[in-house]
C-alpha cells in the first residue's frame, strides 16, 4: 500500500477519536472569511474549549462511516470545517454567533449530538440553552434558597425576644 493511503488511515483514525471524545461535532460551511475574521472565530472557539478544524470531507465521511454512521454523506460537501465540542452547547453557541456575526460567510450544516443527527434547527435549539455549569449553578441556587430562608427565619426569632425583653427593662427603668 501507498505511504499516502497509510497517512490517509491514520489521520481517518484521528478524526474517530476526537469524535468519540467529544460531545458534540459540529458541521459548519465557510466561505469568504478573511483572516481577521478566522483568527477571531478560532479565538473564540478556543475560549470555549471547542477544537475547530478544516479537513477533507472524503476523510470525515470515512471515520464516520467505519463508525457504521452515514447520515452526514450529504453534508459533508463542499467546503466543511468541523468543531469538537468539549459539551452539548459550547459548539453551537459559538457558531450560532458566529452565523449572525458573518451572516453568508459561515452557516451550520449539521451536528452529531449524543449518537446522532442534528440538524441546523437543533443546532439553534442547542446554542440557546444555558451551560452544563448554567444549569448546575441554578439548581444549587434553588436548592439553597429554602435553606437560606430557613436559617432567617430562625434567625429572627432570637432577635424578636431580645429586642421585647430590651423594651420590657426599659419600660421598667422609666
Amino acid at each position: 500500500m501507498s505511504a499516502n493511503f497509510e497517512a490517509k488511515k491514520v489521520v481517518v483514525e484521528d478524526i474517530k477519536e476526537r469524535i468519540q471524545n467529544a460531545k458534540s461535532v459540529v458541521f459548519v460551511k465557510f466561505s469568504g472569511l478573511t483572516v481577521a475574521e478566522d483568527t477571531e472565530l478560532r479565538r473564540e472557539f478556543r475560549k470555549n474549549n471547542v477544537e475547530y478544524k478544516v479537513l477533507k470531507n472524503t476523510l470525515i465521511r470515512r471515520a464516520f462511516n467505519d463508525m457504521g454512521i452515514t447520515d452526514f454523506d450529504d453534508d459533508l460537501n463542499g467546503p466543511t470545517s468541523v468543531a469538537f465540542g468539549a459539551d452539548e452547547t459550547g459548539a453551537s453557541k459559538v457558531i450560532i454567533d458566529a452565523v449572525k456575526k458573518y451572516q453568508d460567510k459561515v452557516s451550520v450544516k449539521s451536528a452529531f449530538v449524543d449518537g446522532g443527527r442534528v440538524d441546523e434547527n437543533g443546532v439553534k435549539a442547542l446554542a440557546a440553552m444555558p451551560s452544563k455549569e448554567q444549569l448546575i449553578a441554578k439548581m444549587l441556587g434553588s436548592l439553597q434558597a429554602p435553606i437560606s430562608n430557613f436559617v432567617g427565619v430562625l434567625s429572627a426569632m432570637p432577635r424578636s425576644l431580645v429586642i421585647a425583653l430590651n423594651a420590657v427593662a426599659e419600660k421598667k427603668a422609666q
